[in-house]
């Protein structure tokens, strides 16, 4: 709507001082000829908006004036708990209303507060996407979201390893970890046999391949507290995944890379490493997951690492390397 463009126009100059029209544009998605409208528009409605001609030229509002009409809206200020990740904000289509509340609160701060919270956004970055992998596509992401916050029951098409089901579900939070988007939510009528009515589970947002909003709403499980049940969640994957431990011996570089690829599990390892030996190999007791994924694991750590045992564990590790000694031989 043009209002609320030329109401963040004038937010931009008001926080920013003197800005081109090609920046302007940049910053507003339109085109420099709708800024130079937009920039008539507010001049006729009584800004005064002034034009600096010249290479170092630009817009600029008249020195002392500062506009009071920087009121949120509701979903400018929802938006504002994503102020730092405005990746993930733009996934779940609240990228205009961020941007917005962003410049509102900008021009109602004080003049050295709004300096401060310039600075700390031109130095500091969130960026909640792993390395070295692209994220999920999500395409029913926004809609997902939309029913969480409406609490509204959502009927889901999702693929699992063992084929497709259909779900009733009852949306109750959205949690981004590590660049990958997870939907909390209670099983619904019709979730299928053992799942109770008040069943909580995580299901992967890139796994719907259809979802359809209803119109009927839902009861929020008392006391529920998204945190803590994603904190628990996790808390189990990781006990019931890692209930293996191995012997390893480590090099210097080794320790180095132990927290890089094992994260948590390898950072606990290291801690009660004994004392290295006149090499500077350690040892240390690491829980892995099962005998195939830790195989996998651990050769990620090459010649800086030996497995000691378990020894089928080593025996597994012989047995790969062999096999990839005579396909690379």
């Amino acid at each position: 709507m043009r209002a609320d463009r030329l109401l963040s126009l004038l937010l931009l100059l008001q926080n920013r001082g003197l800005t081109t029209a090609p920046e302007l544009a940049a910053e507003l998605e339109v085109s420099v000829r709708t800024v130079y409208r937009d920039i008539d528009a507010l001049s006729a409605s009584g800004v005064p908006v002034l034009a600096d001609r010249g290479p170092a030229g630009g817009y600029r509002l008249a020195d002392g004036y500062r506009t009071r009409l920087t009121g949120l809206t509701d979903a400018e200020a929802g938006s504002l708990f994503l102020a730092g990740a405005p990746g993930p904000a733009q996934d779940l289509g609240l990228g205009a209303d961020l941007a917005a509340a962003q410049l509102k609160l900008q021009a109602a701060l004080p003049g050295r507060l709004a300096g401060r919270a310039r600075r700390i956004q031109e130095r500091f970055h969130l960026d909640a996407t792993a390395w070295f992998r692209d994220a999920d596509p999500v395409p029913h992401l926004a809609r997902i979201a939309r029913a969480v916050w409406d609490q509204r029951v959502l009927h889901a098409r999702y693929h699992r390893p063992r084929g497709e089901v259909r779900r009733a579900l009852h949306p109750l939070g959205l949690v981004l970890k590590g660049g990958i988007w997870y939907l909390v939510a209670g099983a619904g009528a019709g979730a299928g046999a053992g799942a109770g009515a008040d069943a909580v589970r995580t299901y992967r947002v890139a796994r719907f391949l259809e979802v359809d909003t209803a119109e009927d709403g839902f009861e929020r499980p008392a006391g529920f507290e998204l945190a803590a049940y994603w904190q628990e969640s996790t808390d189990r994957l990781d006990a019931a995944l890692r209930r293996r431990t191995a012997q390893v011996r480590l090099s210097p570089r080794g320790r180095q890379l132990l927290p890089m690829q094992f994260g948590a599990a390898g950072t606990r390892a290291l801690a009660d490493a004994g004392p290295p030996d006149a090499d500077g190999w350690v040892r240390i007791s690491l829980a892995v997951e099962s005998e195939t994924l830790a195989v996998g694991d651990l050769l990620r750590l090459g010649a800086e690492a030996e497995v000691l045992g378990p020894p089928e564990l080593r025996r597994a590790l012989a047995e790969t390397v062999a096999t990839l000694a005579g396909r690379y031989g």
